[in-house]
């Protein structure tokens, strides 16, 4: 079992900045790749950004690029999402995951997801 806390989520005026970061315990953080996803009120999950294990690889989805990057300290088991030029759109839970198949956007490629952290965007 991977254990997986978010945090670092809250209230921002629009072109501001926050970072999330989500702490994992259990098993070796470094033997997974991992992923943050987002669900803004009445719409789907969907995949932010991903990385690999050794944090040489990542993806995002294509909207995001630029505004938003991913990364992870292993010596600290943290995964972070640095959010820059926040709009209200972006407004949503934002959850890690972890897993062990492949580096990618869906979600049953995670076998293990934290509870979430709230941010909201005011124009």
């Amino acid at each position: 079992q991977v254990q997986l806390v978010e945090s670092g989520g809250g209230l921002v005026q629009a072109g501001g900045s926050l970072r999330l970061s989500c702490v994992a315990s259990g098993r070796t953080f470094s033997n997974y790749f991992m992923g943050w996803f987002r669900q803004a009120p009445g719409k789907e999950r969907e995949f932010v950004a991903a990385i690999s294990w050794s944090g040489h690889r990542t993806a995002a989805t294509d909207s995001l690029k630029g505004r938003f990057t991913i990364s992870r300290d292993n010596a600290k088991n943290t995964l972070y999402l640095q959010m820059n030029s926040l709009k209200p759109e972006d407004t949503a839970v934002y959850y890690c995951a972890a897993g062990q198949k492949r580096l990618g956007p869906y979600q049953y490629e995670y076998d293990y997801w934290g509870q979430g952290t709230q941010v909201t965007v005011s124009s």
